[in-house]
């Protein structure tokens, strides 16, 4: 200690206070024994939990970046160009088959479906009283062949369903894309829409 090096009566008094202040610090950390454990336990009840928490952080944020948020969209009258380039752009996503549900269809549907790829099969339910004839239907498949017109009176609703898992619920029918107020809603679903049958 200090008093061993230096002979005086201050190195001895701050020899002294040393020691003391040890003796202080051990009586202290035995005094306190206790509190100090359970510091340590929260300590590691926390790391525990942050690990935890971060696992499961990861996870939401795995699941975000594999999932696409559902798309939901309204358009009002006037938004003529905007809704007709959402719905084709819906159109140009399928890759084997798209079925629309939609009673009340005409020429301007077709044009909305005419964006497909020249390979995408087109099933459409609509309205025995529909005002699409089948000159209507065989004039759009000499340019963009398969489209298949089947009717049925069962469905309020429209629907746009692509290659048979992926849907859209319309609020209004395509050929009014835009020049009414229309809603669009995606819908998440792992198992496949169909078959179909007729209503």
């Amino acid at each position: 200690m200090l008093s061993a090096v230096l002979r005086s009566d201050t190195a001895i008094e701050v020899s002294i206070r040393i020691m003391d202040a040890f003796v202080e610090m051990r009586r202290f950390i035995a005094d306190n024994a206790q509190m100090l454990e359970r510091i340590s336990t929260i300590e590691l009840r926390q790391l525990e939990y942050q690990k935890c928490t971060d696992e499961r952080f990861e996870r939401i944020f795995d699941y975000m970046d594999a999932h696409e948020e559902p798309i939901q969209r309204v358009f009002f009258d006037g938004q003529v160009w905007d809704a007709f380039e959402l719905l084709t752009s819906f159109v140009l996503r399928a890759k084997r088959e798209i079925v629309l549900v939609d009673g009340y269809v005409d020429t301007g549907t077709l044009n909305v479906l005419a964006k497909k790829h020249s390979d995408v099969r087109v099933t459409i339910w609509t309205h025995p009283k529909t005002r699409l004839t089948q000159r209507d239907v065989d004039t759009f498949n000499a340019q963009y062949p398969k489209l298949e017109v089947r009717h049925t009176d069962t469905f309020h609703d429209r629907f746009l369903i692509l290659d048979g898992t992926e849907a859209y619920l319309v609020g209004a029918s395509l050929k009014d894309a835009g020049k009414r107020p229309l809603g669009l809603r995606g819908l998440r679903t792992r198992r496949s829409f169909g078959p179909y049958s007729k209503g």
